[in-house]
C-alpha cells in the first residue's frame, strides 16, 4: 500500500497542481501565482521529505496568507520524489522545466541531487534553494552560481572544530574519513582552516569499507586529537578496533559528526564483533559538532511562531506519527525557512523591479535580469526563522549555530554552541567537559616548582630561634657584668660584636629557606639580598671581633725581648678599628654586588619526570636561583677574601694557644670557637655548592652549619664566664672588691700569687723525693765509713799508709750529715756517689727553680 501510495503520489500532486492552475484564473482572489518546483525525497537513502514536505506546505500556507508579504502573489509547490537518487532526479528535472508552468525557483533536497540540480540550472537561469544538502562541494560559485540552502554545509562544522581546537591549546590534531566526496571535501576545507590557525594535521588515514589499518596507523603514529569523517555504519566499525587498539580513554578525544542516533554504538551490527559494553566503554567522551536545526531560544521570527509552536504545529500536521521514524524530522525548520527565506526575498524584489519596468511574473528561463534581482535579494537575507538566524556567506551555505555535545555516561550532554556569523563560543550552562579537563594533543608537559620542604624549614627555623635567644641572653649577661674585672679582661665590647654577629647569622636562616612559595616572583629579589647582607655582615661582626682578639696576642706577643715590656699597654680602639675595617670592607664589597650586578631570580630546570597514574604528562621540575650575570665571579671574590681571613685565623690561633695573658684572658676560648667557624665554613661552602640543585639539603645543609657554627662559638666564650661569676661569686666590681678586701692589690697580683702557689708545690714534691734520695745516701755512706773504722783497728799498719783523702775525724759518723733538707758541703772530705752527685743539679742555675722564676726572697715558701 505504501509503495502505491509513492507511484501515484507525483500524479495526484500534478492533478492537484493542474486544479489549482485553473482555479487560480478566477478574479475573485486577484493574485498573481507564482511556481516552486521541488524535489522531496520521500524515500530512498534519506527519506527527507517526509517530514520537510509538510513543514514546507506549513510555511507556503501562512506567507499566503499575509498581506505584508507579496500582497499581489499566491506562491505554489510544485513537487516530485526524487527518492535521493541523482538517476531519477533527472528525469523529474527535465519534466519539471519543459511542463508548464514557469517555475521561478527550484527546491531540491538530498545532496547528490541538489549537485545536479544547481549545475543545471544556471542554463535556465533559475534560482536553486536547497533544505537538506550538507555536502562542500555546493559551496562553490563558479560551479553553482545561483545557488543557495538554508540547511548549512557540513564544512560548518569545521569552525567550530577549529575553536574548540584553539580553546584547549591543541596544536597537532589526526583525521580519519570514509573515502567518499562529502568527507573528502570536508576534511580539505578542514586542513586549510587549521593550517591558517597555526594546528598541524600530523596523521591523515582514510579506509574504504574495513578502518582497521587505519586505526592501527593513528595509534603507530600517537594521534591524541582525532576527527572522524565516516556515516554511522562505518562509525560502528572504527570505534570497534578503537576499542581493540585502546585508542580511547583520557589520552584521547575523538570528534565526531553530530547527526548520528543517540544511541548508534549499542545497536545490534552483524559486521563488528565488539559487545555493546566494549563499544559504550570505546565511545565514552567524545565529542560532536552538530548543526542547530532548531532555535534553542524562545523568540518570534518572521513566521511569529516560536520554535516550540513550530514542533507542535508540525506534530499535528504529521498526524502522530513517530518523530524518529519520520524522515527529515530534524531538518523540517530548515524546509519552512526556506520557503519564508524565498518569499521575502521575492517580495524584497517587487520594488527593485517594478523601477526597471519588471514584474515577477514576468519571469521566464531566458530573463537574467529578474534572476539577477531574486539573486541579490537571497544574498541579502536576514531573517528570524524557526530554525534559527538565517543568514548565508558568499558561497549560498546557511550561516547557522553549532551545537557541541559530548557522551557523558552513556548519553550526550550539551555542552556549547558556536554562533559562526559572529565567531562567539559559549559554555550551555553548567555542564561542560567531562573529567579534571581535554587532554593534550601529546604528551603534555607540566611545569613544576621544587620548594623547601615545611619540615625542614620550621625545624631548623626552630634551632634559630632558640639560638637567636641564646644570642640575647650571652649579651645580657656580658653587658651587665662588664664592670666585673674579669669580664673586663675579656675586652666585653669584642663580645657583644660576637654576640650580635651570631644572631644575624642565625637571623639569615629565615630568608635562606623562604622560597616562591612563600614569596612573590616580584619580591623575590629583595630576600636574596636581605640574606646576602643578613650573612655578610654577622660573619664579619662575629668573627672579625673574634680575629682581631687573636690577631693582637699573636702581634704583642711575638715581638723582640726589649719591646715586650709595652705588652701592657693595650689600646682598645685599635681593636674597634680592626673589626670596622673588616666591617667595612663586606660592605663596600656587597653594595657593589647590589649596584654593579644585582641578584634576581633564575630558573633550573631538571630532567622530565613521568607522574604515577594513567596521566598523559610529563613533570618538568623547576628551582628558582638568587643568582646574577657573574655570579661565580663575586663568589670567588667572596670566598677568597673571607677563606684567607679563616686560614689566617686557624694559624693565629695556633700559635697563640699556649700564651698567657691577663688583657685577653679568654682568648684560648676564641681560638677554639675559630677552629670551630672556620672547619664549618670551609666544609659548608664547597659542599652547598655542589647541593644547589637539592633545595632541602642545600638548606639543611647550610643553615645547620649556621646553627653549630653559631652556638658553640656563645658557648665557648660565654659559658665558661658564666660559671665562674656562678661558683666563684666574683660579681663585684673593682670598687666592691678593694672595699672588702681592704687592700689594693688588683687582679693581676692575684693571678700571680696563684701562679706562684701552683709552682710552691711542684717544687715541694721534687724536693721531698731528692731528700728521700739524700737519706738514703747517706745511710749508705755511714755504714761504708763504719767498715773502714773496724778495718783501721785492726791493722795500724794499714793506717799509715790510708789515702789522705779517707781521712775522718775521730766522731760519730752522724755528725758529718748536715741539716735534713740542706746539701752536703763541698769541703766533706768523703767522696760521695755519682748517683748523688747527680741528684745535686736541682740547685744548678738552670734547674727548675731557676726556670719558674724562683727568687731567694720565696726559698721559705718550698719549705712549709
Amino acid at each position: 500500500m505504501a509503495g502505491l501510495l509513492r507511484r501515484t503520489l507525483p500524479r495526484f500532486s500534478l492533478t492537484l497542481t493542474l486544479t489549482v492552475l485553473l482555479s487560480c484564473s478566477c478574479p475573485v482572489l486577484g493574485k498573481k501565482k507564482l511556481y516552486i518546483g521541488a524535489l522531496f525525497p520521500m524515500s530512498g537513502g534519506w527519506p527527507g521529505g517526509q517530514a520537510c514536505l509538510p513543514a514546507a506546505q506549513m510555511a507556503l500556507d501562512l506567507v499566503n496568507s499575509r498581506t505584508d508579504i507579496l500582497p499581489d502573489y499566491e506562491l505554489e509547490l510544485i513537487h516530485y520524489d526524487s527518492m535521493c537518487d541523482p538517476g531519477e532526479a533527472t528525469k523529474l528535472l527535465y519534466d519539471l522545466l519543459y511542463t508548464e508552468p514557469i517555475k521561478i525557483v527550484l527546491m531540491p533536497g538530498c545532496s547528490s541531487v541538489s549537485t545536479l540540480v544547481a549545475e543545471a540550472a544556471r542554463m535556465w537561469n533559475l534560482i536553486v534553494l536547497s533544505y537538506g544538502s550538507s555536502s562542500p562541494a555546493l559551496s562553490n560559485r563558479q560551479r553553482f552560481p545561483t545557488f543557495f540552502r538554508t540547511h548549512p554545509s557540513a564544512t560548518l562544522h569545521n569552525p567550530t572544530r577549529v575553536q574548540l581546537f584553539q580553546k584547549w591549546k591543541w596544536t597537532k590534531i589526526a583525521t580519519i574519513q570514509q573515502t567518499t566526496e562529502v568527507f573528502t571535501s570536508t576534511l580539505d576545507d578542514l586542513e586549510e582552516r587549521v593550517k591558517e590557525a597555526g594546528i598541524e594535521i600530523s596523521v591523515r588515514q582514510s579506509f574504504l569499507s574495513d578502518p582497521a589499518v587505519a586505526v592501527k596507523n593513528l595509534k603507530r603514529q600517537d594521534a591524541r586529537i582525532i576527527v572522524g569523517l565516516f556515516y554511522e555504519t562505518e562509525a560502528r566499525k572504527v570505534f570497534c578496533e578503537v576499542y581493540k587498539e585502546k585508542l580511547y580513554g583520557k589520552k584521547y578525544v575523538w570528534f565526531l559528526i553530530g547527526w548520528y542516533a543517540d544511541n548508534w554504538f549499542k545497536i545490534k551490527d552483524p559486521s563488528i564483533n565488539c559487545t555493546v559494553e566494549q563499544m559504550t566503554e570505546a565511545v565514552e567522551g567524545h565529542v560532536t559538532t552538530e548543526i542547530v536545526m532548531l532555535n534553542p531560544e524562545t523568540v518570534r521570527g518572521a513566521s511569529n511562531l516560536t520554535s516550540q509552536e513550530f514542533i507542535a504545529q508540525l506534530m499535528s500536521k504529521l498526524g502522530g506519527k513517530n518523530p524518529e521514524e519520520t524522515g527529515g524530522f530534524q531538518e523540517a525548520p530548515l524546509a519552512y525557512d526556506a520557503v519564508w527565506a524565498l518569499a521575502l526575498a521575492l517580495n524584497k524584489t517587487v520594488g527593485p523591479l517594478k523601477a526597471k519596468g519588471h514584474r515577477l511574473e514576468d519571469f521566464n528561463y531566458n530573463n537574467r535580469d529578474i534572476t539577477a534581482e531574486i539573486y541579490r535579494a537571497m544574498n541579502t537575507s536576514s531573517f528570524e526563522g524557526v530554525s534559527g538566524h538565517v543568514v548565508f556567506d558568499a558561497q549560498g551555505s546557511r550561516m547557522a549555530w553549532t551545537l557541541i555535545e559530548q557522551l557523558q555516561g552513556g548519553s550526550y550532554k550539551k555542552i556549547g554552541y558556536y554562533d559562526s556569523t559572529k565567531g562567539n563560543l559559549s559554555w550551555y550552562g553548567n555542564d561542560k567537559w567531562i573529567g579534571p579537563g581535554p587532554p593534550a594533543d601529546q604528551t603534555v608537559v607540566i611545569e613544576e616548582f621544587r620548594y623547601l620542604s615545611q619540615n625542614i624549614f620550621v625545624s631548623v627555623s626552630v634551632f634559630a630561634g632558640l639560638g637567636i635567644l641564646l644570642g640575647i641572653v650571652c649579651l645580657t649577661f656580658n653587658i651587665y657584668n662588664s664592670n666585673v674585672r674579669y669580664i673586663q679582661n675579656s675586652q666585653p665590647y669584642l663580645n657583644n660584636m660576637t654576640a650580635v654577629g651570631c644572631m644575624m647569622a642565625l637571623a639569615a636562616v629565615f630568608p635562606l629557606g623562604l622560597d616562591g612559595l612563600h614569596v612573590s616572583a616580584r619580591h623575590f629579589p629583595a630576600v636574596c639580598q636581605f640574606r646576602l647582607w643578613l650573612l655578610g655582615l654577622g660573619f664579619s661582626l662575629a668573627y672579625g671581633s673574634m680575629f682581631t682578639k687573636i690577631w693582637w696576642v699573636h702581634t704583642v706577643f711575638t715581638k723582640k725581648e726589649e719591646k715586650k715590656d709595652k705588652r701592657k699597654h693595650l689600646e682598645p680602639w685599635k681593636l674597634y678599628a680592626t673589626v670596622g675595617v673588616l666591617l667595612a670592607i663586606d660592605i663596600l664589597l656587597l653594595m657593589l654586588w647590589q649596584i654593579v650586578d644585582p641578584l634576581h631570580i633564575t630558573v633550573e630546570k631538571f630532567t622530565r619526570e613521568a607522574p604515577k597514574g594513567d596521566l598523559d604528562v610529563l613533570i618538568q621540575p623547576l628551582l628558582e636561583h638568587c643568582s646574577s650575570e657573574k655570579m661565580n665571579t663575586w663568589l670567588g671574590v667572596v670566598y677568597g677574601y673571607k677563606g684567607l681571613l679563616l686560614l689566617l685565623g686557624i694559624f693565629l690561633a695556633y700559635e697563640t694557644k699556649s700564651i698567657s695573658t691577663e688583657k685577653i684572658n679568654d682568648h684560648r676560648a676564641v681560638g677554639m670557637a675559630i677552629y670551630n667557624v672556620a672547619v664549618l665554613c670551609m666544609i659548608t661552602a664547597p659542599v652547598t655548592m655542589i647541593l644547589s640543585s637539592q633545595q632541602d639539603a642545600s638548606f639543611a645543609f647550610a643553615s645547620l652549619a649556621i646553627v653549630f657554627s653559631v652556638y658553640i662559638t656563645l658557648v665557648v666564650l660565654f659559658v665558661p664566664k658564666m660559671r665562674r661569676l656562678i661558683t666563684r661569686g666574683e660579681w663585684q666590681s673593682d670598687g666592691q672588691e678593694t672595699i672588702k678586701t681592704g687592700s689594693s692589690t688588683n687582679n693581676n697580683d692575684e693571678e700571680k700569687s696563684r701562679q706562684l702557689e701552683r709552682e710552691n708545690k711542684e717544687l715541694q714534691k721534687i724536693i721531698q723525693e731528692k731528700e728521700e734520695r739524700v737519706s738514703e745516701l747517706r745511710n749508705q755512706l755511714t755504714e761504708r765509713q763504719a767498715l773502714r773504722s773496724r778495718r783501721r783497728a785492726s791493722s795500724v799498719t794499714n793506717q799509715n799508709h790510708s789515702s789522705p783523702a779517707l781521712a775522718i775525724h775521730q766522731s760519730d759518723p752522724r755528725s758529718l750529715a748536715p741539716p735534713p733538707g740542706y746539701p752536703v758541703p763541698i769541703s766533706d772530705l768523703h767522696p760521695i756517689p755519682s748517683s748523688f752527685g747527680n741528684s745535686s743539679s736541682l740547685y744548678q742555675p738552670d734547674s727548675k727553680i731557676s726556670r719558674n722564676n724562683c727568687h731567694a726572697s720565696r726559698l721559705q715558701l718550698l719549705y712549709k
